[in-house]
């Protein structure tokens, strides 16, 4: 990919025609994965660019990263920032991981990261900016401008049309010497012997190099594991080369980013400063095992997994010895109410908590950095997030904290962080397949990790037995006669592909768990063929098959409204084209429709003498305002149930996507996301306001997937400070409010709200999804059910 954005393609995918680049000659030169593999020479990857132009390239806040050759939805870009510059003409070598194969050193390197690149397939990208890129295929790569350079080598899928073959633990792929680029990897670059150069035009043999040899390699270094971990978030001997640190393996990591921890058996008497920390293998499995007592030479690094969370102290590029096996590991630190305080988090002002000397005693964050890599346990653990399909699974260390009423922990406020949360993944024993109020019975026991998903995460060498709640999916009652039911039920991109089960599923859920509400808004229904990106916009064949179930699940027969949106207009899934529907029972109430409304139209409130009326029904909330770019639009509906007018807004704001973690470096976290949501509930509250004001005692429920809090400044907006509209799942219990389990928080997404006139109502989150590990949708749905004929004098 030229800097200069010249005509070219991944795969079939157009590339953008401007990249924010330093200039047009910086290119990836060569890219090696094999360093220290088995066969290898040379001892460490590497990436090395070039540049063609005729002007020197500055490189500060740019940055080289990799990804997997085949990613998954879960797969991160590795980061390495680099500095400096490029002469006209010249080379710039970046050194990364290091394996324990190998005999000879690279050239000096002009920066240094501890990546682990596959040896025969991978993308290496120079960027233009040091934040992770969230691209995993080639055509969302294609329209990432800050990426100037992207090389696919092996089978990677995200190349420049085509990977470059043949790379492996003794060949990298490299461009040719005049450094051309046609943004075709295959055809640019070939497979041959390493030829790593720096900037001062050292090669192997040549100067440089060498590093630092380990001392005796039985005699303990100076350096402890304390030493190293510091009394911040940061070690204070980053970049810098270690010499035999003893400790014994507490933990082995074979795949997934390779390594092993140890743990040092003599304490210092400093509680900031934890005694074990993670050896990073890179491509190379761990031959170590629990119990080995070791010496570890090699550099240390800090390894953040993006770049608004906090970082991972390890040594990288390893030589380890092992002294003796099977020794006796260190007791491991039990998490509880006594060690892990109520407070979460120091704040900074929004700022980086990086470089704040640690406080353990009154920070919970701060405790479990202070404990990072150590062995920790949790006893008799109950299961606050249900397993993942990745074999995750959270569960609470303080079981007192916000309880809900079915085993979770309830997330109630910004400022009241669940900080008894544990996430636990395996190093080895089998994670099973529980739900919210199960519980992990006896110890369960590992060195304590961080990742971006979760925050600290306990690697379990020992997990406690699986033992079953007996959580039972809700179902509400029906409704009475003169009650109208209205619910709403996100159903996680549903479209006609699906497998039968997911229909079957959901339709259960419509007909037996929700009891066949009158009206069902349903959120993220795709198009006939879902993320197959072709131009259709049309639902039909979907809800056919939807309606058709409920109906085979023992509901009604349900008709259905909604406004098909512009393609590509409305977010979520690419190629899915998701929106709102209204589906109803016309055996119990009446749509009206009126005229007929397109993407792009917009309802207007009518004001006449019986009140308020819709000009377009089924219609869309002002699809032209910045509030709904990219998003999708708000869908109104006019109904009639037993003579009496209701109005029904079905939403789905902005996602949270995009947000800093609230285990991150920023605190207090940055909630980007929440700008485009207030102006969504701008837009909601305006046009509720404009109801009352042609009616004041109109009926009106605003409901849907809100993607805010009920305690959020979202809600809040869209109240109208609570004067405007009455949030109903305020009106529950406290250890009642979720709708949503993310990261072992039960939390509340969706929302139903009601105008004043709506004054008799009975109102239900019926729990069926999000507490269990087998989930038709990751939201529960909910029901209102109103007495229409009380609330209007």
């Amino acid at each position: 990919m030229t800097a200069t954005g010249a005509a070219g393609a991944f795969v079939l995918t157009p590339l953008p025609q401007a990249f924010a680049a330093p200039s047009g000659g910086a290119v990836i030169a060569e890219a090696y994965g094999g360093g220290g593999n088995s066969g290898a020479t040379l001892t460490r990857d590497f990436i090395e660019l070039g540049n063609a132009g005729g002007t020197a390239v500055d490189l500060s806040g740019y940055s080289v990263q990799y990804l997997p050759g085949s990613p998954s939805a879960t797969s991160r870009w590795s980061v390495t920032r680099i500095t400096g510059s490029i002469a006209a003409g010249g080379r710039y070598l970046i050194a990364e991981a290091q394996g324990t194969g190998g005999t000879t050193a690279l050239p000096t390197p002009d920066a240094s990261g501890s990546i682990a690149m596959s040896g025969t397939s991978g993308t290496v990208a120079l960027v233009a900016g040091t934040d992770e890129l969230n691209c995993r295929t080639a055509a969302d790569c294609a329209t990432d401008e800050r990426i100037v350079d992207l090389v696919g080598f092996g089978t990677a899928a995200v190349r420049e049309t085509s990977p470059v073959p043949g790379a492996s633990n003794t060949a990298s792929v490299a461009r040719a010497a005049s450094l051309a680029d046609t943004d075709d990897n295959s055809a640019d670059l070939t497979a041959g012997t390493p030829t790593p150069v720096n900037t001062k035009g050292e090669t192997p043999g040549t100067g440089g190099g060498g590093g630092e040899e380990p001392g005796d390699p039985g005699t303990p270094g100076a350096v402890r594991v304390h030493d190293i971990q510091g009394t911040t978030r940061r070690s204070p001997l980053t970049g810098e080369s270690v010499t035999n640190v003893p400790g014994i393996v507490i933990g082995v990591r074979a795949g997934g980013s390779r390594g092993f921890w140890i743990q040092d058996t003599q304490a210092d008497a400093d509680p900031r400063t934890s005694e074990a920390l993670f050896v990073h293998t890179g491509s190379a499995v761990p031959t170590v095992k629990i119990g080995d007592s070791v010496l570890v030479s090699g550099k240390v690094a800090e390894y953040a997994p993006s770049s608004t969370t906090q970082s991972i102290t390890q040594i990288s590029g390893p030589k380890t010895s092992v002294l003796s096996s099977g020794n006796a590991v260190p007791a491991p630190v039990v998490l509880g109410p006594a060690n892990l305080p109520d407070d979460y988090t120091p704040e900074a002002g929004g700022g980086s908590i990086e470089a704040l000397p640690l406080q353990p005693a009154l920070y919970a964050l701060d405790f479990l950095e202070a404990t990072e890599g150590m062995r920790v346990q949790v006893g008799d653990a109950r299961v606050v997030g249900a397993t993942t399909e990745y074999d995750e699974v959270y569960v609470t260390a303080k079981p007192e904290e916000n309880p809900s009423v079915r085993g979770g922990t309830v997330y109630l406020g910004y400022d009241g962080q669940n900080s008894g949360r544990v996430k636990i993944e395996s190093l080895g024993p089998e994670i099973p397949e529980a739900n919210v109020g199960d519980t992990l019975s006896g110890a369960t026991t590992g060195p304590l990790d961080y990742d971006s998903y979760g925050g600290y995460t306990l690697m379990a060498t020992e997990l406690g037995s699986h033992v079953s709640g007996g959580l039972e999916r809700e179902v509400t009652r029906p409704q009475r006669d003169k009650e109208l039911a209205i619910a709403t039920y996100n159903v996680e991109n549903l479209d006609a592909l699906d497998p039968q089960e997911k229909f079957d599923r959901l339709a259960e859920g419509v007909a037996v768990n929700l009891a066949a509400p009158d009206v069902v808004a349903l959120e993220e229904i795709q198009d006939d063929n879902g993320a197959t990106d072709d131009g259709t916009v049309s639902s039909e064949q979907t809800l056919t098959r939807f309606t058709d179930a409920i109906v085979a699940a023992g509901g009604p027969r349900y008709s259905w409204r909604y406004v098909a949106p512009e393609n590509k207009a409305d977010g979520g899934e690419p190629g899915g084209n998701i929106r709102q529907v209204f589906l109803y029972n016309e055996e119990r109430l009446k749509f009206t429709d009126r005229a007929a409304a397109d993407a792009s139209a917009a309802t207007e409130v009518v004001a006449t003498h019986k009140g308020a009326r819709l000009s377009v029904s089924p219609g869309r909330i002002d699809p032209a305002s910045d509030a709904w770019k990219n998003s999708r639009k708000p869908l109104v509906g006019e109904f009639t149930f037993h003579g009496e007018q209701v109005f029904v807004i079905a939403n789905h704001f902005a996602s949270k996507g995009g947000d800093a973690p609230m285990h991150g470096k920023f605190q207090e976290p940055s909630r980007s996301s929440e700008e485009q949501r207030h102006k969504q509930a701008e837009e909601v509250r305006e046009f509720v306001s404009e109801l009352l004001a042609a009616d004041p005692k109109a009926k009106v429920v605003v409901l849907g997937d809100i993607n805010d809090f009920q305690f959020s400044k979202t809600t809040e907006i869209m109240t109208g400070g609570g004067s405007l509209l009455t949030p109903l799942v305020n009106t529950l219990p406290v250890e009642e409010r979720y709708t949503y389990v993310f990261e072992g928080n039960s939390q509340t997404l969706d929302q139903t709200l009601v105008s004043p006139s709506v004054v008799a109502y009975d109102y239900d989150i019926v729990h069926l999804n999000a507490e269990f590990a087998d989930q038709a949708s990751d939201h529960d749905p909910q029901v209102v059910r109103i007495d229409v004929k009380k609330g209007r004098k």
